[in-house]
């Protein structure tokens, strides 16, 4: 009997970490972070319900944070095994797990110097060092390419099209009744998004475990480029500079490829765009180089040996003294920055010196979980804090909400459409509370399907 273990991403969209434990073996989907609420990231500290070292393998869907950040903890407190991705996402593992324990110690040495941490002295939940060890555990699989974890466990991985090397994890559990069949969809992309490919298609599924982020909204039907074009131009006639909290990993890209394309139009002024997160410039480079992802656009300009990630006045701040020289500047230029939902970073060095200043915009292009900065400033805060210090916002706050990497419900519903029967079960998860509910609701009634929506710590037996 097989059962199924939700250590996070229930009723929340961050921390994804499932356990499928069948004939004693442990195989854990996804090790993610929680973020956002303190309530969520205290669930950092706490030990495991189950034994790190009894996980026999971690299969991860995709590289962002909420997804793979807590495996260099996972590593530190006894998991030994083998770590499986697909090749995009081990490369861009290779890249965010360093960056996310060197982040941690640096948060934790600047609460220790400025003294806005209760705990003395701060700690880092891990250590670059820490990422490194994990990073040593993985190991890369082709699309579609069948590994057995046990004589009775198998999986194989499918594009799921939501960022660089993004995948459903579609496991089979041979049973002297037969095989079952459990499907992880980790997180389902947008359909007709630029550079990469939309999520395949699946048929059949026992069981299925999806993601509900924007469970309970649909995307604007404004084009993008338009909106992009209309908030570049407002900003540079007012001399404005424009900030973007974006993720390193999927969403400066897309950004990048949109301001090329609206400068190659000639609907845009030329403005310096620069990419200020050392991450995002290492994750471009993957995004070229990594051709099995490629959308059939990027694979005919990459055949016209043209650089669809470039634009004309384009710059990569690699250092922080380089990120230190945009803040300072007055000029109209465009700067991209991570983290995503403004929770740390080199983002905030930017938001401390241009958010008084209402020439300046602040643009979100996806989703601002419930309890960071991002979302208060969304949501209309008139200042946040910074470092400990309060700083006022009296930018102009754009969002543009069909940048996103989610799909939304229409096109869940959509890729749901592809099965030929029901399954046994459907689980909803990676989604706050009214998204999750509202997907289970839309499901039932289109379907007909069994669907749940599990607990933080519940286990279902399959």
């Amino acid at each position: 009997m097989a059962t199924l273990h939700f250590l996070g991403a229930t009723r929340t969209v961050t921390g994804s970490k499932f356990v499928l434990e069948t004939d004693g073996y442990r195989a854990m989907v996804d090790c993610g972070l929680f973020q956002g609420l303190k309530q969520l990231r205290l669930r950092n500290w706490e030990p495991l319900p189950l034994e790190p070292g009894s996980i026999g393998s971690v299969i991860l869907t995709h590289a962002h944070v909420d997804h793979t950040g807590y495996l260099p903890r996972l590593v530190r407190s006894g998991f030994s095994g083998p770590v499986y991705g697909s090749p995009g996402t081990v490369d861009l593992a290779r890249i965010l797990l360093p960056d996310s324990g060197k982040l941690q110690e640096e948060d934790a040495r600047l609460a220790n110097r400025l003294g806005f941490s209760k705990h003395a002295p701060a700690l880092p939940l891990y250590t670059e060092k820490d990422a490194r060890a994990a990073l040593k555990l993985c190991r890369t699989v082709k699309y579609g390419e069948r590994i057995n974890l046990t004589s009775s466990l198998s999986f194989e991985l499918v594009c799921s099209g939501h960022i660089l090397g993004s995948t459903f994890v579609s496991f089979t559990i041979n049973e002297d009744s037969g095989p079952v069949r459990v499907l992880f969809t980790g997180d389902l992309g947008s359909y007709d998004a630029p550079i990469i490919n939309d999520p395949e298609p699946v048929s059949s599924t026992d069981y299925l475990i999806v993601e509900s982020t924007y469970g309970n909204r649909l995307h604007s039907n404004t084009d993008p480029k338009a909106e992009l074009e209309r908030i570049i131009n407002e900003t540079a006639a007012r001399g404005g500079r424009i900030l973007i909290p974006a993720f390193a990993v999927g969403r400066t890209q897309e950004l990048i490829y949109y301001i090329r394309e609206l400068e190659d139009e000639n609907r845009i002024p030329i403005l310096p765009v620069c990419i200020d997160s050392p991450m995002a410039v290492n994750a471009t480079r993957l995004y070229i180089d990594h051709k099995e992802d490629h959308d059939l656009d990027m694979k005919r300009l990459a055949d016209e040996r043209r650089n669809p990630l470039r634009t004309r006045l384009f710059g990569l701040a690699r250092s922080m003294r380089e990120s230190e020289v945009l803040s300072k500047t007055d000029l109209s230029m465009i700067v991209i920055s991570a983290s995503g939902m403004m929770t740390g970073g080199r983002v905030l060095n930017h938001l401390k010196r241009w958010g008084a200043d209402e020439r300046n915009t602040i643009i979100f292009v996806g989703f601002q979980a419930a309890g960071t900065r991002g979302r208060a400033i969304l949501d209309g805060a008139k200042q946040v804090k910074i470092h400990g210090e309060m700083i006022p916002i009296r930018a102009q706050v754009e969002y543009i909400a069909n940048l996103s990497a989610h799909a939304d419900y229409s096109e869940i519903l959509r890729w749901l459409e592809n099965f030929r029967q029901p399954p046994r079960k459907t689980f909803i998860v990676h989604g706050e509370p009214e998204a999750s509910e509202s997907l289970k609701k839309k499901i039932e009634e289109k379907f007909g399907w069994s669907v749940e929506v599990p607990d933080y710590l519940e286990r279902f037996q399959l």
